[in-house]
C-alpha cells in the first residue's frame, strides 16, 4: 500500500483521483485545499488529515516523513498555475507526482521539472486519460495498420457549457488557465497528436473568452477544430434533450464514439503509474507546445479550413457593460 497526498481536494477532477487511490489499493493520508467543502472525503479516506494552509500541510509532510509514513505519491489537482509549484513540492518531498490536465502552462516549465527530476530522483506522470479510452486505442491501432501515405480528415467539436461562475473563478482568467483550448482542449489535442503524429501546421481562426476554432495539420491528419463554453452553441438536437456538453470526433466522416468510459480513466491511469508504465513528462510536451502556441496565436479569421461551427454568432462576454 502506498501513501498518497492530494493537493486541491475541493475541486471537480479530485474525487475521480481519491477514487482511483482507493481503487488500487493504496491510501491517502493528507489532503490540501484553500477551500473546506471536502466532504467527499469521507466517501473514500475519513481518516485522512486535511488542511487548509500550505503551511500547515508542508509540515505535516515533513513530520510523516521523518516519522517513516513517508508520502509515496502527491496527486496535484489545483488550479493550472498552480501545478508547477506542487509538482517541485512533491518532488522535494521525495514523492513522484500525478498531476492533472495542463501539467504546465508553457513549454519551458517542462524543462525546468525534468532537472529537478534529476536532482531528486523522482518522477512526474500526467493524467493522459484518453490514451486509455478503449475508442482511442481502437483509432490509434486502424491509423497504424492503414495506408502508410494516408492523410485523413478529421473534425473535432467539443462543447461543454459553462455558467457565469466561470468567468470569476480561476477558469475564467487566461492566466490562470490558459483559456479554453488549454484548459479543456489540451486532453483533445494530446490525443490527436497521439494517434496521427506531430503538428506540421497551426491556424487558428477564432479564440474568444467563450469559444475558440482553429485547423491543424498532423503528420496523418487534417483537422478541424472547435470548443466552446457557451451554452447558445450547442445543436439544438442536444439543447432538445436537456444536455449542456457535446462531443464529437468524425475521421473521414465516421463518428468516433467515445462518450462514455470516461469516469473509470482515473484508475486505469492510477494503475498505469503503479505499474511502471505511466506517462511522463516528455510525453505531454507536444500538448503543451501546441496550447502554448494556440493561446499566443493571431486569430486569422473564417478563411481556409475552418470548422464549420466556427462561423456562430459570438455572444457577449456576461461581465461585458
Amino acid at each position: 500500500m502506498k501513501n498518497f497526498a492530494l493537493i486541491g481536494a475541493a475541486g471537480y477532477i479530485a474525487p475521480r483521483h481519491m477514487k482511483a487511490i482507493k481503487e488500487t489499493g493504496n491510501d491517502l493520508v493528507a489532503a490540501l485545499d484553500t477551500f473546506d467543502s471536502v466532504g467527499i472525503i469521507d466517501s473514500h479516506f475519513p481518516n485522512a488529515d486535511f488542511f487548509v494552509e500550505f503551511e500547515r500541510f508542508d509540515r505535516h509532510v515533513e513530520k510523516l516523513r521523518r516519522s517513516g509514513k513517508k508520502i509515496d505519491y502527491v496527486s496535484v489537482c489545483s488550479p493550472n498555475y498552480l501545478h508547477d509549484a506542487h509538482m517541485r513540492f512533491g518532488l522535494r518531498n521525495d514523492a513522484d507526482v500525478i498531476c492533472e490536465k495542463p501539467i504546465v502552462l508553457n513549454p519551458w516549465n517542462i524543462d525546468a521539472l525534468q532537472e529537478i527530476e534529476k536532482e531528486t530522483g523522482r518522477k512526474i506522470y500526467n493524467v493522459l486519460q484518453l490514451r486509455h479510452h478503449p475508442s482511442i486505442l481502437e483509432l490509434k491501432k486502424k491509423i497504424e495498420e492503414g495506408p502508410a501515405d494516408k492523410i485523413y480528415d478529421v473534425d473535432l467539436t467539443y462543447l461543454t457549457s459553462r455558467g457565469h461562475w466561470y468567468y470569476t473563478s480561476w477558469k475564467g482568467d487566461v492566466t490562470k488557465s490558459g483559456g479554453i483550448a488549454t484548459n479543456i482542449g489540451v486532453h483533445f489535442y494530446d490525443m490527436l497528436t497521439w494517434v496521427f503524429g506531430p503538428v506540421k501546421k497551426n491556424v487558428v481562426h477564432v479564440h474568444t473568452h467563450d469559444r475558440a476554432a482553429g485547423y491543424l495539420e498532423l503528420e496523418k491528419a487534417r483537422v478541424r477544430w472547435f470548443l466552446s463554453i457557451n451554452f447558445d452553441v450547442l445543436p439544438d438536437e442536444i439543447k432538445a434533450k436537456g444536455q449542456r456538453t457535446y462531443r464529437s470526433i468524425t475521421v473521414e466522416g465516421e463518428e468516433v464514439e467515445f462518450s462514455g468510459g470516461f469516469t473509470d480513466l482515473h484508475t486505469v491511469t492510477y494503475q498505469n503509474v503503479l505499474d511502471g508504465k505511466g506517462w511522463g513528462l516528455d510525453a505531454a510536451r507536444t500538448a503543451i507546445q501546441l496550447v502554448h502556441d494556440i493561446r499566443h496565436a493571431e486569430p486569422a479569421g473564417l478563411q481556409g479550413e475552418y470548422h464549420p461551427f466556427a462561423n456562430k454568432s459570438l455572444a457577449p462576454h456576461p461581465f461585458q457593460s
